[in-house]
């Protein structure tokens, strides 16, 4: 049974003109040529109906020191650092134990962590941190100075246990956080009473067949020793000439719930299978629980937001043709997953460069350009998570 988002938004699925796909390949292909093969790059699918319409990758895992080996090359196997594109795995842990009856939307935090003081535990519900509504700090303003050891999402729990307040009353704007995924992990483990790694591995990647995937542990995957056996790219970026530096790790790489998924372009079109089919649960009528709009925006913000909303770990754009999105933007990775449920078009792309992202905007110019739908809207989602 394939996946309706119909009834989510009643939102009308607008039927894109006929594209010339051998045309569309010839400039996507252009497109990859342009980049170098001897630098670290990026990997591109789009698919319809679970069909591959188009996969092409450019560029290496690594960079290799003077001297030794050659790295491989990028393809569709390699193994890339999610960052938020974790957020759909984390927020489909909790509705998996949502649906065994083990916690509810509605709970307080402070049923799963009571070290949250009052105005926190007690008054942020598990659905806040799903939608980006609970107002809760930012972790990130609130690692000391000092800190030198990676953060954990046990460290976020403990540096939101000192301060009693939020930004604002929960639920009644949209914040984007990174903290409320952290604690969502954190739920995972005192509800499914297994690690966050082994619960995702256990209840997702093995019955999606996502092989190769994985959460990353300091501890079992040091920086280059451990990159080879699980086949992944090694972040970079880019300083201010635009030279290429090594970046695969920051403070705050080591989180989980928010950023600490590994996968690949092959395994993730699984994971889009397995959603569009309900394999795991059936994910419209959950969105559609607990949907919010993304509200409460500043003054200055240059863009309306009304008509979007957020849910378990998707943008939704409020406008037909209904596109779910998220991005993921790390200290060396960009990542872009986009998905039409009416048209069931997926289009992915990982990239082991940090802010990334000018190769993907223009290719969702030729595919406007081409006649295959305007997917542009998703840039104004992908500035909330900045």
């Amino acid at each position: 049974m394939r996946l309706s988002f119909l009834p989510l938004l009643l939102l009308s699925v607008t039927t894109f003109r006929t594209f010339s796909q051998s045309r569309l390949t010839a400039r996507l292909d252009s497109l990859f040529h342009a980049y170098p093969a001897d630098a670290p790059g990026f990997v591109l699918s789009i698919e319809k109906k679970g069909n591959i319409l188009y996969r092409n990758a450019v560029g290496l895992s690594n960079v290799a020191q003077p001297g030794a080996p050659t790295a491989p090359a990028l393809d569709t196997t390699t193994n890339f650092r999610m960052a938020s594109v974790t957020k759909q795995f984390t927020a489909m842990g909790i509705f998996l134990l949502e649906k065994e009856g083990r916690l509810h939307f509605d709970d307080p935090l402070s049923r799963w962590l009571p070290e949250l003081p009052p105005n926190v535990g007690q008054k942020v519900l598990i659905r806040h941190l799903l939608t980006h509504t609970s107002g809760i700090l930012d972790y990130e303003s609130l690692i000391p100075d000092s800190q030198t050891r990676q953060v954990l999402d046990e460290d976020v729990l403990h540096l939101l246990s000192t301060h009693d307040s939020t930004h604002f009353t929960p639920g009644s704007k949209f914040r984007y956080s990174n903290s409320g995924f952290c604690l969502l992990a954190l739920i995972i483990e005192r509800a499914g009473h297994l690690s966050f790694a082994t619960f995702i591995r256990q209840r997702i990647f093995i019955p999606v067949h996502m092989n190769h995937s994985f959460v990353y542990k300091p501890e079992a995957y040091s920086v280059y020793e451990g990159y080879a056996a699980t086949h992944r790219a090694l972040g970079f970026a880019r300083d201010s000439s635009g030279h290429i530096f090594p970046s695969d790790q920051s403070l705050t790489s080591a989180t989980k719930g928010d950023g600490g998924v590994y996968t690949s372009i092959s395994d993730y079109s699984k994971w889009m299978k397995a959603l569009q089919e309900n394999k795991l649960i059936r994910l419209a009528p959950t969105l559609r629980r607990l949907r919010s709009p993304i509200t409460g925006m500043p003054e200055n913000s240059k863009t309306d937001h009304g008509s979007d909303y957020y849910a378990g770990g998707w943008f939704m754009t409020g406008t037909s043709p209904l596109i779910l999105f998220h991005s993921g933007s790390t200290c060396g990775f960009s990542n872009f997953v986009i998905q039409l449920p009416g048209d069931e078009w997926s289009i992915f792309y990982f990239s082991n460069i940090a802010d990334n992202s000018k190769p993907f905007r223009d290719i969702v110019r030729i595919l406007q350009e081409e006649g295959a739908g305007d997917f542009s809207p998703v840039f104004r989602l992908h500035d909330l998570t900045n």
